[in-house]
């Protein structure tokens, strides 16, 4: 469905939260979230454009239709169908498809991470010499926080901004190694958490809990957790 809406053309409107949204948006959260309801009704559904039904047995998903609106709209092939699932507030499995890159990975607690029946498995850089960071928006809120943050990016052998789900989506992969994301909501980390602890990677807040609402996040190959934290406590 979002690749037709791509193909007929898109025009993007601005939210309250500064951030873009399209009819494609719109359309395919309305699709998931009936999907959901018709064979889960007991569920809750939280969704980045206005979705948002009562769990009335501890289980709810998470969905965004299209994470990388802005790509989106532009025709670029970095953007990502999200779909996160909570039991009684713990992210236990999700999935993330990114259409213009044909990948589909999926991820559920305990079975580990999967992209086309091939298991994931997170790098063992330990080092930001060897290791590729990507950051998700040096322009965001958020970033003003991190005293000294372009002497911690120098001595990285690469980095990447790719947006958000690619991002954590190679992090997963073992094919970069540290993905930081400043500002974001719950339904940009849901599946994203998951896939990367089940890779075998570490994801956090930046105030160090495990949380996916706290509207910033890291993961990373276990390696270059202290390192990431290094950054992360000077954030104000």
């Amino acid at each position: 469905m979002a690749l037709e809406y791509q193909r007929r053309g898109i025009t993007a409107e601005t939210k309250d939260d500064e951030s873009p949204v399209t009819a494609a948006d719109r359309a395919c959260e309305k699709l998931i979230v009936e999907r959901i309801a018709r064979d889960f009704p007991d569920d809750g559904v939280l969704g980045e454009e206005g979705a948002n039904r009562e769990s009335h047995n501890g289980r709810k998903w998470i969905v965004d239709p299209i994470d990388g609106t802005r790509d989106f709209v532009r025709g670029i092939p970095l953007w990502a169908v999200l779909i996160g699932f909570e039991q009684d507030g713990e992210v236990v499995a999700g999935a993330a498809h990114c259409p213009g890159q044909q990948l589909l990975l999926s991820a559920s607690k305990g079975a580990g991470a999967w992209q086309d029946g091939r298991r994931l498995q997170v790098s063992k850089m330990t080092g930001p010499n060897e290791a590729v960071l990507c950051f998700n928006g040096f322009n965001k809120k958020g970033v003003n926080g991190m005293a000294g943050i372009l002497p911690w990016v120098e001595p990285f052998w690469a980095v990447r901004g790719l947006g958000g789900s690619v991002d954590a989506i190679l992090v997963a992969q073992g094919r970069a190694d540290v993905w930081i994301e400043p500002n974001a909501k719950p339904w940009d980390f849901a599946p994203l958490k998951i896939l990367v602890e089940e890779a075998g990677g570490e994801f956090a807040a930046f105030d160090g809990s495990n949380s996916i609402y706290k509207g910033n996040g890291y993961a990373c190959t276990p390696g270059l957790a202290p390192y990431v934290r290094e950054l992360l406590k000077t954030e104000v």
